[in-house]
């Protein structure tokens, strides 16, 4: 990380209030010492004094990033970013974000503050080394995303194909079964039919089954019409005869 190089050039930079500028003095002082706890107070109080102050935004990330809180320092760097390209430290405040950026492993956001570090410093070899860092850590990054998206597609259409086929076998078993279904319905219904034919036989056997006394008394009412028709035929018979007879006589 950068820091402003004198106290003369903080106090400079958007700094009007004499409350301000000696909270910032204070928090440099204790920043020079390594004594981030209490630097970390007197910045705050410094900004409380101007929250527009880019200049104290710039040395509370700072103090924040030597103290290895990158969440806030990327928050308050982020602040103001904006007005920052109108400082005259402006590279150093964006190679502070990207620096932050980094540590957090937001590539995006690395080469984005960089991009803007050499811009406003286009001769500055760390910014490009850092830049170059963290452009082929997002391009990596990228190339893990499309991996891992196309794993994850690959995965979901194994998953639809099996479900398919799953789907399909269901489909087969459920045919399968209807097919059963209906062949047990056509063999009981078969097994019906053939029930009621046998029962309509057995009835028709019972209607016709005669007791040993009419069995006997309808062989003789055969036998008696069998002797009618036999006379029939014997008195045609002598008729014809007769006719015969009388044809010759006369």
């Amino acid at each position: 990380m950068r820091k402003l190089v004198t106290i003369l050039c903080l106090s400079l930079v958007c700094m009007s209030a004499l409350a301000q500028k000696a909270d910032m003095r204070k928090g440099n002082r204790q920043f020079k010492k390594g004594e981030y706890a209490q630097a970390d107070i007197s910045y705050r109080k410094g900004l409380m004094q101007d929250t527009s102050s880019v200049a104290a935004k710039y040395n509370l990330a700072n103090n924040l990033y030597r103290q290895e809180n990158y969440d806030e320092a990327a928050k308050i760097l982020g602040s103001g970013a904006q007005n920052a390209a109108n400082e005259k430290f402006g590279a150093d405040y964006y190679f502070n974000q990207g620096d932050v950026a980094i540590a957090r492993q937001d590539w995006q956001g690395a080469v984005e503050a960089l991009t803007k570090s050499l811009i406003i410093a286009p001769d500055d070899l760390k910014a490009k080394e850092n830049y170059i860092y963290a452009r082929n850590k997002l391009i990596e990054q990228q190339q893990q995303q499309q991996d891992q998206n196309q794993d994850q597609n690959q995965d979901q259409n194994q998953d639809q194909n099996q479900q398919d086929q799953n789907n399909q076998d269901q489909n087969q078993d459920d045919q399968q079964n209807q097919d059963q279904n209906q062949q047990n319905q056509d063999q009981q219904n078969q097994n019906q039919d053939q029930d009621k034919q046998q029962q309509e036989q057995e009835q028709q056997q019972q209607e016709v089954q005669l007791t040993p006394q009419q069995a006997q008394q309808l062989l003789q009412a055969i036998q008696d019409k069998e002797k009618q028709t036999q006379e029939k035929v014997d008195e045609r018979k002598a008729l014809l005869n007769r006719s015969r007879q009388k044809e010759k006589n006369w």
